[in-house]
């Protein structure tokens, strides 16, 4: 009936909530959640409203991923000119998710934001182009999706350490217990990226 109702009546908007973090730039997005005895409903994506209360960005990408408790995956970025803003969400389980800022000029380079992102929360991240992103599972289980404006360029394939004492970045994953790629170990630390944003 709530369903049906929604669809009847164009005057109930579909809102999205934007929550500024310490980094400019970098916002939560809530969205409205409608309940019944059935379950929920919420529009995960709305360009009319993102444009409006974030920015006119047109996402090109959608990538999805399946990750245990435990991983860490990070800390990721495409260099110019294939630099990429994100919209991120986690859709089962738990994450953790963190953006640096990369950006030299920024009067928060170095620093980081981290979001536990959760499919009871429905929270998403967006992160734009200038940042390292990267997160951690808290749950047994995680699907974690986002949304790029910029095809994935491998060749422009970028990161630093996740593990960088300069970060401060408490993944909240005991170390013996942290999974990371071989890839994701070899990054530099922060102090050893070449200018890029």
């Amino acid at each position: 009936m709530l369903l049906e109702m929604m669809y009847k009546t164009p005057n109930i908007p579909i809102v999205m909530e934007i929550t500024k973090t310490n980094i400019e730039g970098v916002v939560i997005v809530t969205p409205r959640i409608f309940q019944d005895p059935r379950g929920y409903f919420f529009e995960s994506f709305s360009q009319r409203e993102f444009d409006e209360k974030v920015a006119p960005i047109r996402f090109v990408q959608d990538n999805e991923s399946m990750s245990t408790y435990g991983v860490i995956r990070g800390l990721h970025f495409q260099r110019p000119p294939y630099s990429q803003n994100k919209l991120v969400r986690c859709v089962r389980g738990r994450v953790l998710d963190v953006a640096v800022d990369l950006r030299r000029t920024s009067p928060t380079f170095g620093q980081h934001v981290a979001v536990e992102l959760s499919e009871e929360n429905h929270l998403q991240l967006f992160i734009p182009k200038g940042f390292a992103h990267g997160f951690s599972v808290l749950s047994p289980t995680a699907i974690f999706q986002y949304k790029c404006d910029e095809f994935y360029h491998p060749e422009s394939d970028g990161g630093i350490s996740l593990l960088d004492p300069s970060l401060g970045i408490d993944w909240k994953i005991p170390q013996h217990e942290a999974i990371l790629s071989a890839k994701d170990t070899k990054h530099p630390l922060l102090k050893d990226l070449e200018a890029l944003f």
